[in-house]
């Protein structure tokens, strides 16, 4: 028998779906996984037989945030003043931290993933795609198995993006010859995790995504041959672009990163790249008609100075743009639900030049059925019946809140609830709740991530 639980009485359930229901006074039936029913007093029906109750009297219930941008391997090298993000390009900023990226071996992946993992379901992300393109020949291969080892643990549903470096310096890349892997080893890779962990069916926990780290440190075989195993194999593709490369892509190539991606085909409803800062009105129409997406990621473009994307813009040319926290190396941190708010007020500083404001709910599904959409995944962002069983509560009971409770759509990026949130559950699994992770003892693994990074980064 599957096994059921029921989210009783919560004072507002926020759907982010097609018609921004929100039911008040409501609970939420789950079988197997899957959201079952959303209704008033589920308990007196025979559905509900034999559920384990959670009482969510006075919570507000949200979607699951979904992640699609980060580096989890940086979470060691946050808060590092010798790499100061803000007084450098994203160029000269590669070139220096790479040396110590160099130096990533297994032990950090693994207690690097579980720190951010740990961060996000903490404030209610419940999917994250991660872009691990650090691999230095001195750490193996198996790098993601031990990602995936870290997801299962913590509960979360993760896309792994395996990327590559394949570019050598002699050729133009600024990235050290330690990180530089053949086209032919990187698909390699690709393959067999491909074949070992990416589930597509619905309410998949694993994916695998082919994700070639940027234009200017790949080459263009590694593109190609990207593309091509995607699509044969019938994975998402990834890469970074328009993040202060284009300049140098012009030199080398004679054209923007984007018509460089659209020359090799590298462009799709399943493709997305991140940042985009230096698009142009006319890239946006590009990018809309073939259907490829964009992760916003507000921290590092504010940390590094650079032009705050135009949302509004992209959504009238028909872009589709979702939301992502980027590596903790220029975030330092891994809490979504900060960038949700650090994205809504970015927008609304420009809103007035540019023609409109997003609304902190419009961001708030900008955060979850549209970051569902952007990797393909229509069995969760919503709170809907048959969804997947991803969501997280707030206590909207405490002092802080008291006056702002009437429009709990908007709450959470025009509040500031950045916090960590009351409980969060994945596929029906409750990952989180009351202050404690589920899935591992946080004191021991704390401790041994500290030696780790003591050991590979500190004392290096």
């Amino acid at each position: 028998m599957k096994k059921k639980t029921l989210i009783k009485d919560a004072l507002a359930i926020v759907s982010c779906d097609k018609k921004d229901t929100i039911y008040r006074d409501s609970d939420i039936l789950i079988e197997g996984g899957r959201i079952l029913r959303i209704g008033k007093d589920l308990e007196k029906s025979p559905e509900a037989e034999g559920a384990q109750c959670i009482e969510a009297k006075g919570k507000f219930l949200y979607p699951g945030l979904i992640n699609t941008h980060h580096h989890f391997f940086q979470t060691f090298v946050r808060n590092l003043t010798s790499i100061d993000y803000p007084n450098m390009t994203v160029p000269d900023w590669i070139g220096k931290i790479y040396q110590t990226f160099k130096r990533v071996d297994a032990d950090v992946i693994y207690y690097s993933s579980l720190t951010a993992m740990a961060d996000l379901v903490k404030h209610g992300c419940t999917t994250a795609f991660d872009h691990q393109y650090c691999f230095p020949r001195s750490a193996g291969k198996n790098l993601i198995d031990r990602q995936m080892e870290a997801a299962a643990q913590i509960g979360i549903r993760f896309h792994a993006g395996r990327g590559a470096n394949t570019l050598p310096q002699n050729q133009g890349s600024n990235v050290p010859e330690e990180m530089i892997e053949t086209t032919d080893e990187f698909l390699e890779d690709c393959q067999r995790l491909i074949d070992i962990y990416h589930d597509p069916n619905p309410y998949s926990m694993r994916q695998i995504v082919v994700a070639p780290c940027q234009p200017i440190n790949c080459s263009k075989e590694t593109f190609t041959e990207s593309l091509r195993l995607a699509r044969d194999k019938g994975v998402f593709l990834h890469t970074h672009l328009g993040e202060g490369e284009n300049e140098m892509m012009v030199d080398r190539w004679g054209t923007r990163s984007l018509a460089w991606c659209r020359e090799l085909g590298f462009l799709g409803p399943d493709v997305w790249f991140a940042h985009g800062w230096e698009l142009t009105p006319a890239e946006y129409r590009v990018m809309a008609e073939s259907g490829t997406g964009l992760s916003h990621c507000p921290a590092p473009a504010t940390l590094g100075g650079f032009p705050i994307i135009d949302m509004k813009a992209m959504q009238k040319a028909g872009m589709r743009v979702s939301l992502g926290c980027d590596g903790s190396a220029t975030n330092d941190g891994s809490n979504l639900l900060d960038s949700l708010r650090m994205a809504y007020l970015m927008q609304s500083y420009h809103s007035k030049q540019r023609g409109g404001a997003v609304s902190a709910y419009e961001m708030l599904k900008i955060a979850t059925v549209e970051g569902a959409a952007m990797m393909g995944r229509e069995d969760i962002g919503s709170i809907e019946e048959g969804k997947g069983a991803d969501l997280f509560l707030v206590d909207a009971r405490s002092l802080e809140l008291a006056g702002a409770l009437h429009d709990p759509a908007n709450l959470l990026a025009r509040v500031a609830v950045t916090g960590p949130v009351w409980l969060t559950m994945v596929h029906g699994r409750v990952v989180y709740a009351e202050g404690r992770l589920t899935g591992i003892e946080e004191e021991t693994v704390a401790q041994e991530a500290e030696r780790v990074c003591d050991r590979v980064i500190r004392n290096a």
